[in-house]
């Protein structure tokens, strides 16, 4: 059963998020559903993605693992992408099918999750075409009081303020980049990279740093919310439509194994 993994792109405005749900059509339920009806409806995949996306978020760098029956995947590897790409609808893409060790594993091998969320303070709103991707904020927002509340998260920290908390899971995460730049069209973009990131955080960051860059909350606000040990009501969490997981980074091939048995080790915070 060679490993394969897939490299994909989402619109999640019309998806129920990434996982498979009965009653909802999810981006891997129609992944699935495309595959089955390549390889057959009874094929167990094991697919295992790197980030769950949440309902309405967005993927151009989404990353996710199979496994296919090693005949059936000599005979269509090479033309894989170009009939996944006559079967799935419109708002779903698969760029890349490459055949990888069985060490490897989208979600606990991986090295580090990007993510950009896009912002408008234009008087107008959100063009029409980027609509979909881009949250319309009715205040002016400050370039640098947006960086200035980034810098206080960035590091190693209990994100339990920021974090819709599951039993057993630490909210111990390390961002390594977060910072806003102002494109040439004027939309505002974060760049949030961390190791991993707990169900809602990156929108949660968003929400609160969005308060400082509008003028009602001071740059030290977010950071001081790091002491805290369950979810602040006082964060608002970010419009799902502006987020985009635009990259996952991984090791190299002989490193696989080693940083998912790293993964998978329950963190706390070091000293």
């Amino acid at each position: 059963m060679p490993r394969v993994r897939l490299d994909v792109a989402y619109d999640g405005t019309d998806f129920s998020g990434w996982a498979v749900q009965p009653t909802r059509r999810t981006v891997a339920g129609v992944l699935l559903e495309a595959l089955g009806r390549l390889f057959g409806a009874d094929t167990a995949f094991g697919m295992v993605v790197a980030g769950r996306t949440d309902a309405g978020v967005h993927a151009t760098g989404q990353v996710c693992h199979i496994e296919l029956p090693a005949d059936a995947w000599e005979t269509t590897a090479p033309t894989l992408l170009r009939r996944l790409a006559a079967l799935l609808p419109g708002d779903v893409r698969v760029h890349a099918a490459t055949e990888v060790p069985d060490t490897f594993d989208a979600r606990f091998s991986a090295t580090f999750r990007r993510y950009h969320y896009r912002v408008t303070d234009a008087v107008h709103g959100a063009e029409p075409l980027r609509r979909h991707d881009t949250l319309a904020w009715p205040r002016r927002l400050d370039p640098a009081l947006l960086n200035a509340a980034a810098a206080g998260l960035v590091g190693e920290h209990d994100f339990a303020a920021f974090c819709r908390r599951k039993d057993n899971a630490t909210t111990v995460r390390a961002i390594n980049r977060l910072e806003w730049d102002r494109d040439a069209d004027g939309v505002l973009v974060a760049t949030v990279q961390a190791d991993a990131f707990c169900q809602a955080m990156v929108r949660s960051l968003v929400g609160a740093m969005l308060h400082v860059g509008d003028g009602r909350r001071p740059p030290e606000w977010p950071g001081s919310l790091l002491r805290l040990t369950a979810r602040s009501s006082e964060v608002t969490v970010a419009p799902a439509h502006g987020l985009t997981l635009v990259a996952v980074g991984y090791p190299a091939a002989d490193e696989f194994a080693a940083r998912a048995e790293a993964t998978r080790r329950i963190r706390t915070l070091s000293s």
